[in-house]
């Protein structure tokens, strides 16, 4: 009753008992103890459509507030959530990873406490903190597992660093997941079965399945940045040759914009080079906007890379949307168009029939919203449960 409630943004209990296929009485019933427990609030009247107009009941906004981080390679993002997602204070900044637990942690706490500070809560009032991060996780225990890009986070356990300060519960999910938790909870889970792909520093998946998060066996579901698309190339992170991380995701994307300017096939990323001394693939996406032909090489091989990947996993899974998603996506309208291009052309017909290809519509808000939702929905699955 709890799940479909928030899940529903409020609802009646003519609804209710329709969705959960109760009868009124058990849905009153259950609605009244609710109710007298303060996890539920009366909201006021809907419109009718013939007869009396029905009540809707949502999750009470005293219940207290929520913390929502989304820990990324190279960006730290964190907000303090109401109940129905909305933002009470938020903040992000660069971070780096690689920095290890200790020093990101420690950050994250610092960060917590003056946020709630600035919406005026305290941590007593924390229902549940929900984080996403650049790794597999073992979603029982909370625990990273062999991360490549975060190799120093292994075993690490980020719910017992938060419990140093907070009684909060805490859960922690691979930070695509959490973006396709988001996503669900924008749709409100009309879609059943769709990828969000996230492309930046590395290249994950989250699988929606059935209306739920897919994480497979282990929480490593949907590692699809060490699939193999060309058994000649580089060395990936992972020890293994010709990943589609080591070929297409930013660091990629880095590596031959400086080759295109060192070679002199770019003028324009030569000058980029020259004038700061570095090049990012925000700059390949600038060189492209103003027709710099290696730029746009550079970004057509890129998503045919991406493309080449997701078409297998399209076949595989037959998945109703694809929602692609991270730093990545901002180089510019032809990385989509190659995707699709790639994907169309290496997928099979059926497959591909109803499929739609498309920008995350949450944005860089995906994994911070899908952060709050794993956050409210862990908690009210415990406040649910007997004890």
């Amino acid at each position: 009753m709890l799940q479909a409630i928030f899940w529903s943004a409020g609802a009646s209990r003519l609804a209710l008992a329709e969705q959960l296929d109760f009868s009124k009485s058990k849905t009153n019933s259950l609605v009244a103890a609710l109710l007298d427990v303060g996890l539920l609030e009366e909201t006021g009247l809907k419109a009718s459509s013939g007869g009396r107009r029905p009540e809707t009941v949502q999750i009470n906004p005293g219940l207290g507030v929520l913390v929502a981080a989304d820990l990324g390679a190279t960006s730290l993002d964190i907000a303090i959530l109401r109940p129905d997602l909305s933002v009470l204070a938020r903040h992000s900044e660069a971070a780096d990873v690689r920095a290890g637990p200790g020093l990101v942690m420690a950050r994250v706490r610092v960060l917590v406490h003056e946020l709630l500070a600035q919406c005026g809560a305290t941590k007593r009032q924390l229902v549940g903190i929900g984080m996403g991060v650049p790794g597999p996780v073992d979603f029982a225990s909370g625990q990273l597992v062999n991360p490549p890009l975060m190799p120093q986070w292994d075993s690490f356990s980020i719910r017992d660093a938060l419990r140093e300060d907070f009684a909060a519960p805490v859960f922690v999910d691979n930070d695509v997941n959490t973006m396709a938790l988001g996503e669900l909870w924008r749709l409100q889970r009309r879609l059943q079965n769709f990828l969000v792909i996230k492309v930046g520093t590395g290249i994950g998946c989250g699988i929606v399945c059935h209306g739920e998060v897919y994480r497979g066996a282990n929480g490593s579901a949907g590692d699809v940045g060490h699939i193999c698309v060309d058994t000649a190339g580089p060395r990936c992170h992972c020890g293994n040759l010709g990943c589609v991380e080591a070929m297409a995701a930013g660091p990629a994307i880095t590596r031959m914009a400086l080759e295109a300017a060192a070679s002199g096939e770019s003028p324009w990323l030569a000058a980029c080079l020259a004038n700061t001394g570095a090049i990012t693939p925000e700059d390949v996406g600038n060189a492209s906007r103003h027709g710099d032909a290696a730029a746009n090489h550079i970004i057509q091989r890129t998503g045919n890379l991406i493309g080449q990947m997701l078409a297998s996993v399209v076949n595989f899974f037959n998945p109703s949307h694809v929602f692609i998603g991270g730093g990545i996506t901002r180089i510019g309208p032809l990385f989509l168009a190659s995707v699709r291009q790639s994907v169309y052309q290496r997928s099979l017909a059926l497959s591909t029939r109803h499929l739609e290809i498309q920008l995350t519509p949450l944005a860089e808000q995906a994994g911070l919203v899908g952060a709050g939702v794993l956050a409210m929905q862990e908690t009210l699955k415990n406040k649910g449960s007997p004890r």
